[in-house]
């Protein structure tokens, strides 16, 4: 193997000769990739195509005795590094010119106690592995809405899907973790050991150290769940965002439901001719009694006059990877967000205007109804402080050539601007694009708190790419 540049905590370029790399080389079991080796392109790839850059040397983890030595050995040769898991997260953080990264893509393991119902799952697990595993027993944890999303990401960052408004957060449902920290220690964290690392990790991001293992309380749900979507033309948008507004200042924490602003998808249920033009739709899933269900979702027919209505039983499975022909990999993709605590007149006008001028058939506004049991929860209980939100807004812009570009970023930044006035200032981390520094609009009042636990665990700011909260030292 030929000299490698890497990148320091400094910022400087250092070599890392033969002997150095094979230090390296017999302290993981995993795979190293550097450049140069025939799947590197293909390994440092994310899911966000606007993000290319090129780590220096890729380790591959298959346990966390991986990760424990690869740390160390950053740590000793003071590299700048990264951590990534499924590599789904829009800011592309894990990712970094010339860097150290420790990929975790492999450790993908599920295991489901059924009587206890508690889930440990690896950090490279999708929602969709976690899906998989927890259904066949019946069984969910809140999660998000994309299968191919991963775990870590999610839950580091709160978590929140169809299931939210009825169990919480993915972090309200999170027993325990296992931490490697910057030192290179394995600790084992929940409410008794370690807990001021445990809260932190609860909505802090991947400030404090690499989690290798995830222990989550289960809830049953599904098989089958009634759902689906109901699909309005956009020249109703006004009218009916004013009914979607009343409807969910009333309806039952088993219910959710989202409203999303696009193009139609070919949806196997809509006639051709629908396919390619501007819709709303709403989309709901009721995760209890089937009939009750059935009662719940009744009043949304009559918000509108609706082109189609998908409501029916579904597998959970399936709906919760309903999304993903709209969210695959290889596309560039641009987000704004703002948390809110209602849907006021001004603002659905600029909804519905902003809405009118998507620039491009990708591009989508959604609108995901929170409340229920999200806003039982303390805003310090954990490191997610945003209970009091009872709607999340991603302008999520999409598309495939660069030469989109400024067109897509000024749309999506007038339109935040637009909507700024409306919104309480705070965001949820995970939908903070790479260009923003929002990182104190995400944690609130919780940030000091958070900047004292990263002084005591992580002192020298040795996880710092990421949406970096600095040690308060």
């Amino acid at each position: 193997m030929a000299e490698l540049q890497v990148r320091s905590l400094d910022g400087e370029m250092k070599i890392l000769n033969d002997e150095v790399l094979s230090e390296l080389h017999g302290r993981v079991r995993g795979q190293i990739i550097v450049p140069g080796d025939p799947d590197y392109n293909e390994v440092r790839q994310i899911w966000n195509a606007m993000i290319d850059r090129h780590p220096a040397v890729i380790v591959r983890c298959t346990g966390t005795a991986d990760v424990l030595n690869a740390i160390q050995f950053a740590m000793q040769h003071q590299l700048l590094t990264s951590i990534r898991g499924a590599g789904h997260n829009i800011a592309g953080k894990s990712l970094y010119d010339g860097a150290f990264l420790i990929d975790l893509s492999n450790m993908r393991s599920v295991r489901v106690d059924p009587q206890e119902r508690v889930a440990v799952v690896e950090p490279g697990a999708t929602l969709g592995d976690v899906d998989h595993e927890t259904q066949a027993y019946g069984l969910a944890v809140p999660v998000g809405i994309n299968s191919t999303t991963g775990i870590a990401g999610l839950t580091l960052g709160g978590g929140f899907g169809w299931l939210s408004r009825t169990y919480g957060m993915t972090v309200d449902n999170l027993l325990a973790i296992e931490v490697v920290t910057a030192e290179g220690k394995r600790l084992r964290c929940d409410k008794n050991h370690h807990a001021d690392l445990f809260w932190a990790s609860c909505g802090g991001g991947g400030n404090f150290g690499v989690v290798t293992s995830f222990e989550f309380k289960l809830h049953a749900v599904g098989p089958e769940v009634m759902s689906g979507p109901i699909v309005f033309p956009f020249e109703q948008a006004y009218s009916v965002l004013h009914a979607y507004r009343d409807f969910c200042a009333n309806c039952p924490e088993e219910l959710t439901v989202w409203a999303v602003i696009r193009d139609a998808p070919p949806l196997p249920f809509l006639k051709p001719d629908v396919h390619g033009t501007r819709v709303l739709i709403l989309v709901a899933l009721y995760s209890g009694d089937m009939e009750a269900g059935k009662q719940a979702l009744a009043p949304l027919h009559q918000l509108g006059e609706a082109i189609a209505d998908g409501f029916a039983p579904h597998p959970f499975v399936g709906f919760q990877q309903a999304f993903d022909p709209l969210l695959t990999p290889g596309a560039r993709n641009y987000w704004k967000s703002h948390n809110f605590t209602e849907l006021s007149d001004g603002l659905i006008e600029q909804l519905v205007e902003y809405g009118s001028k998507l620039p491009t058939p990708q591009s989508e506004i959604f609108i995901a109804q929170m409340g229920g049991a999200t806003n039982r929860i303390a805003p310090d209980a954990n490191a997610y402080p945003h209970r009091d939100v009872e709607f999340i807004m991603n302008v999520h812009t999409r598309w495939d050539n660069t030469s989109q570009d400024s067109a897509c970023f000024e749309w999506a930044r007038e339109f935040y601007d637009a909507t700024k006035p409306f919104a309480t200032g705070g965001v949820y981390v995970n939908f903070i694009s790479e260009d923003e520094d929002r990182v104190q609009g995400a944690y609130g009042a919780n940030y000091e708190r958070l900047a004292e636990v990263k002084a005591k665990y992580d002192p020298d700011n040795f996880f710092r790419l990421n949406q970096n909260i600095s040690p308060n030292k």
